[in-house]
């Protein structure tokens, strides 16, 4: 097991053909595990990202290195939740033996995610369902889902990992929160 660290200069031809999991701070681990088992199946390595939204990316040098600049004052946010991705993961996958790193990528998570799995030549992007709740209903109905945006903007395959327990067909539509 490898974590490399999660910079800029990620060496993209060490990942290149690697399965992508897209991961938010306190997800089920069952989402990183999931992209683990595929990775290995696969006998490639996994790439970790966490997309920073409250950043954008102001122009890309040619060479390929964005340049970003942050929408919130609170500049540090963004690390901070890689650094809760990077403890996450690592737990995750101890005594794993897939090789895998962590990255951050920033603005947009559907159009993030769908470049940089073109830059890795990815064969699988894999990320976690929304949580449950009229709260995430809500926030999904404005922002879009982005399971659901990456699936019409890309041709790689997705693997939609249920983060929660399947609902019984009688159970209330919205959870009270």
């Amino acid at each position: 097991m490898t974590d490399a660290t999660s910079t800029p200069d990620l060496p993209l031809e060490q990942f290149h053909g690697a399965v992508i999991a897209a991961i938010i701070p306190e997800q089920p681990p069952r989402v990183i595990t999931e992209a683990a088992r595929y990775a290995s199946l696969h006998g490639v390595p996994l790439v970790v990202v966490h997309v920073d939204v409250t950043r954008f990316v102001t122009y890309e040098d040619p060479d390929g290195v964005p340049h970003t600049a942050p929408i919130d004052i609170n500049v540090e946010a963004g690390a901070e939740e890689l650094a809760l991705v990077q403890q996450e993961v690592s737990e995750a996958l101890k005594g794993s033996d897939v090789e895998w790193t962590t990255t951050q990528l920033v603005g947009d998570p559907a159009l993030a995610i769908k470049h940089f799995a073109e830059k890795l030549d990815s064969p699988l992007i894999v990320l976690g369902t929304r949580k449950r709740g009229f709260g995430e209903s809500l926030r999904e109905f404005f922002t879009g889902s982005v399971a659901a945006r990456l699936s019409h903007r890309q041709y790689r395959p997705l693997l939609v990992v249920p983060i929660e327990e399947p609902v019984n067909d009688s159970s209330p539509l919205w959870d009270e929160e």
